[in-house]
């Protein structure tokens, strides 16, 4: 019967559009599916702003370092890394740059969090309903200041949005999320978020575990952006 019921689904996956017997949209399945296969994320509100650490999984020497990003500005207060199908990821990070910067010569003032959120999920939502496209298969943590208090949200690729205090997304999410939900603390400043997301990551990683691999980024309550060196971040480990 397993069988019988796999073979029924699979004309149930070539639209996105087609519900499965099960109530399943099969085709936004597998874009969660190309989430949990990417480069893993965490990311931290702490008592000083927001923490993000990507791991960009490098292993070529030839590469240049600084060329790969994981953790990309959308606006002075406002940063973004995703997980899963990276060439989406960045066509929706491009998108949310957009909608900030026409903001601010629209309004002559900075797009609030939760409306450049909104936007960016129902873009997502769009492409889960609509015939000859396919869903983004990407899942983003969507950081930024307001009112001096840092927030955090994460996008999935149906178009949900969630709000959160620490979130893990992509390769090992799973078990990355149960440690934060062990060990993650409010009054973290943000060198105790990198020595605690760090240390998940060594404790997943084991061997595979190299400063190379991680983009740290911090963004504090004053909106100043840093890009942590790899000097910087041996010294914390």
């Amino acid at each position: 019967m397993d069988n019988v019921k796999q073979h029924q689904e699979m004309g149930y996956d070539r639209a996105v559009s087609m519900f499965s017997p099960d109530g399943l949209l099969l085709q936004v399945e597998y874009a969660e599916k190309a989430v949990n296969l990417g480069s893993t994320t965490i990311a931290f509100l702490t008592k000083e702003g927001l923490v993000y650490i990507g791991d960009r999984k490098i292993k070529s020497k030839l590469l240049v370092k600084n060329s790969f990003k994981k953790v990309f500005e959308i606006d002075e207060h406002i940063i973004v890394a995703g997980s899963g199908v990276m060439s989406d990821g960045r066509r929706l990070i491009e998108q949310a740059q957009m909608i900030s910067q026409e903001h601010r010569v629209k309004y002559q003032n900075e797009i609030d969090l939760i409306s450049l959120i909104k936007d960016i999920s129902n873009i997502k939502q769009h492409y889960s309903q609509s015939g000859g496209l396919r869903p983004f298969g990407v899942s983003l943590l969507i950081g930024g200041i307001e009112e001096n208090k840092p927030q955090l949200f994460m996008t999935t690729p149906s178009g949900i949005y969630l709000q959160f205090l620490a979130r893990a997304i992509g390769r090992n999410s799973a078990k990355m999320n149960e440690i934060l939900e062990e060990k993650y603390t409010s009054n973290l400043n943000n060198q105790d978020a990198v020595k605690l997301g760090l240390k998940i990551f060594k404790e997943i990683l084991n061997e595979e575990f190299l400063i190379e691999r991680f983009d740290i980024v911090s963004l504090d309550l004053n909106k100043k952006f840093k890009r942590f060196s790899s000097d910087e971040i041996k010294k914390l480990i």
